[in-house]
């Protein structure tokens, strides 16, 4: 059965963007790019990989999923199907997607993604945002984060408002490069 990571940026304090859905505060340069970008190439927008040479073979994932505030960050530069390589699926009540390979999700996330977990191929990457995130919170079955050593103060949390339901996760890995971000890989205990 495929998996749902949750791949994202995370500042110490919680967000995975600010008020606004900044997030040119995380860096993209730095020694923690080279281990990222070997373990999970495929997150990596197809045209900054071709770029810099990155392959991308889908061994990580092949489906990514996003709200409508995650796919948007690209559209006011032309980016309207960021990740090409990638099956493409944005959810949105208001908005239509209109990118070559790109998908508008008008179902509910969780019906869906159980839909996907049944299907033959690779991982299913939540690229964001944080109120996606907290709708398939129970479907989640591996956490991913690069938490940086910033604080933003405020902004979209990691996960959205949620109803209490304490659910457990195992670190299975971490990584801590010198310039302070932390990479750590986390499995849902049940």
């Amino acid at each position: 059965m495929r998996e749902l990571s949750y791949y994202v940026a995370v500042t110490l304090d919680g967000f995975i963007a600010g008020p606004n859905g900044e997030f040119d505060a995380f860096p993209v340069e730095g020694e923690h790019m080279a281990a990222i970008n070997e373990r999970f190439a495929d997150t990596v927008p197809t045209d900054a990989a071709a770029a810099i040479g990155l392959a991308q073979d889908r061994r990580a994932f092949d489906t990514v999923l996003m709200g409508w505030n995650t796919y948007a960050v690209g559209l006011p530069f032309g980016v309207d199907s960021p990740y090409r390589h990638l099956r493409q699926l944005v959810f949105s009540r208001e908005h239509e997607a209109t990118g070559p390979g790109v998908e508008t999700v008008r179902r509910d996330p969780v019906e869906l993604v159980r839909e996907l977990k049944s299907e033959q191929g690779s991982g299913i990457w939540l690229c964001g945002g944080g109120a996606l995130a907290a709708q398939l919170a129970d479907e989640i079955d591996r956490l991913v984060l690069k938490r940086y050593p910033i604080l933003f103060g405020g902004g979209i949390p990691l996960f959205g408002p949620r109803p209490y339901a304490p659910t457990g996760f195992t670190e299975v890995a971490t990584q801590v490069f010198g310039n302070g971000v932390v990479f750590s890989e986390y499995e849902r205990t049940q």
